[in-house]
């Protein structure tokens, strides 16, 4: 991501602030995996989306109108002895030189200097309740301000949730922000095209993910964008699977649900297939059915239409599928009135998607869906799951779970699919298992 990008947003976000105000975001504290090793770690997505900051102990400030800076960035001081052991760190020098800070603080002096710039605001602009020990010290140096009125300190008198503004912000894609994503897409769409042709039965589900991770590593994605959900028979019809402990038997469907992560950008893919290459009958019927729901649901990815539109259409495509199929019994209106389907498809068609696999971004507006509107990305991912014994469903239906899910963005005419480079027909399927 070009620096001319966070620039951009820095100036967008200090331009709907307004004068008098304060911008204060932390970026995500270093986890504890257990005793002294940790995470991986991985900033915030709202404070890297400001910065392009990827340490960790770092706090931005954005006060508008400032002369002496509009854009502080309190971080890490260089120390030759801890670089040794954990690499080098930018300092005050390299947040300023690097990541175009207007001036840098050591993180350690932020109680003495923070306060200070406070005091000259009327408006606080933060994220309240991500970060409990940070509340606790926001709330701190605003007491000690208030405590200080009677000497003419007025400091601030109102705390605006930032988030409100900023995720409507990252709601909206743009161009920089596509191109990654349609690279986490390619390199996605690649790696679960290898899992397909690697795809046998004996292999246990963590070989496969194995494979989705090496390819996606090989094509320069270092990242999974979450953890890679593959599951086979029985498996795929627990929705959030993640185990991935079992092997693939032959006359089972697979369901992988991966997707890596590039410049801090996140892709999503689903894909189901027979573990054999070879759609039985009612595999067959059942995930046709699904594609048929998915591009119904896709089509409806324009704007002017509403974010429930495409969902509707889902819904009532496998609903009338599932009667259709003898799964569900009863006139249509009447089983999506009293959501029926809900047994076989239980979750909504999508999310937003960004820099967060469920990205920021209200669904509603004043308590009505919003429009869908250029730039704006989403999933659209419909599926069926039969466990079994499930009641009154012929036994030829369990243990079948599927679920395709693409990743879309809004265009001006209709809709973009950035994960269309990996197939989803059943012949197309078979064929590249075949090969």
């Amino acid at each position: 991501m070009l620096k001319s990008e966070f620039k951009r947003r820095r100036r967008e976000l200090m331009r709907m602030m307004g004068p008098g105000s304060i911008a204060i975001l932390p970026t995500a504290p270093q986890l504890i995996r257990n005793r002294d090793v940790h995470y991986p770690y991985r900033p915030d997505s709202d404070f890297y989306y400001l910065t392009g900051f990827p340490e960790p102990e770092a706090v931005l400030v954005l006060i508008p109108g400032r002369k002496q800076a509009e854009y502080i960035l309190f971080n890490r001081e260089r120390d030759p002895v801890k670089e040794q052991w954990d690499g080098a760190i930018a300092g005050q020098e390299g947040a300023c030189d690097e990541y175009e800070a207007d001036d840098s603080f050591p993180i350690g002096d932020l109680d003495d200097i923070l306060p200070r710039m406070l005091e000259q605001c009327e408006r606080i602009f933060y994220i309240m309740g991500c970060n409990a020990k940070f509340d606790k010290r926001l709330s701190e140096w605003i007491n000690t301000i208030r405590c200080e009125a009677r000497s003419g300190v007025q400091g601030p008198v109102e705390i605006i949730a930032l988030d409100h503004y900023l995720h409507e912000m990252r709601l909206y894609k743009s161009r920089s922000e596509l191109k990654v994503m349609r690279q986490a897409a390619r390199i996605s769409a690649k790696a679960h095209k290898k899992v397909m042709q690697r795809c046998k039965p004996g292999l246990w589900e963590y070989q496969l993910e194995a494979e989705f991770v090496r390819e996606c590593t090989d094509l320069g994605a270092k990242s999974q964008a979450y953890p890679p959900i593959v599951g086979a028979g029985k498996n795929a019809c627990t929705l959030h699977y993640i185990e991935n402990g079992d092997k693939v038997g032959e006359q089972q469907m697979l369901l992988i649900d991966a997707g890596c992560e590039v410049d801090y950008y996140a892709s999503d893919i689903t894909r189901t297939y027979p573990v054999n290459g070879s759609f039985s009958e009612p595999q067959r019927q059942l995930y046709e059915l699904v594609l048929a729901a998915q591009e119904a649901a896709i089509a409806k990815v324009k704007p002017g239409n509403h974010w429930n539109d495409p969902h509707d259409a889902a819904v009532r495509t496998i609903t009338r599928g599932l009667i259709k199929l003898g799964i569900l019994k009863g006139s249509l209106a009447k089983l999506i009135r009293e959501e029926k389907y809900k047994a076989y498809f239980p979750h909504r068609t999508g999310h937003w998607i960004g820099m967060d696999v469920h990205d920021v971004g209200d669904y509603k507006v004043d308590g009505t869906w919003r429009l869908l509107e250029p730039g704006m990305a989403l999933t659209i991912e419909p599926g069926i799951y039969i466990p079994s014994g499930s009641k009154g469903v012929a036994k030829k239906w369990w243990n079948i779970g599927i679920r395709i899910e693409d990743d879309v963005v809004v265009t001006k005419d209709g809709c973009d699919v950035l994960t269309k480079d990996i197939v989803k027909s059943v012949a197309e399927i078979e064929a590249i298992m075949a090969a």
